[in-house]
């Protein structure tokens, strides 16, 4: 049963934090464009613009990892703390 309808509020723990971080920094680093809307430095060949971007996509899918091996290990948790009781 999920925690809506066992009756129990949800609990905001540090670990929650940190994937909520996780999860929340690639849209708040993509969505201010005013950070990299620029030419300079260029990589290679490639304008900063565009290699940022490409930056993130590989930043995002490592935050992305993290936060889904934390949750699972805090699920670990909750579920051991529970006495093995639902989920």
């Amino acid at each position: 049963m999920s925690e809506a309808t066992t009756g129990k509020q949800p609990v905001i723990t540090p670990v929650r934090i940190v994937i909520a971080l996780c999860l929340v920094a690639p849209f708040v680093a993509m969505l201010w464009v005013g950070s990299y809307a620029k030419t300079e430095p260029l990589l290679a060949g490639i304008p900063f613009f565009y290699w940022y971007q490409m930056l993130w996509v590989l930043v995002s899918t490592a935050l992305t990892v993290v936060a889904y091996k934390l949750w699972q290990r805090d699920q670990r948790a909750r579920h051991t703390r529970n006495g093995g009781e639902g989920r």
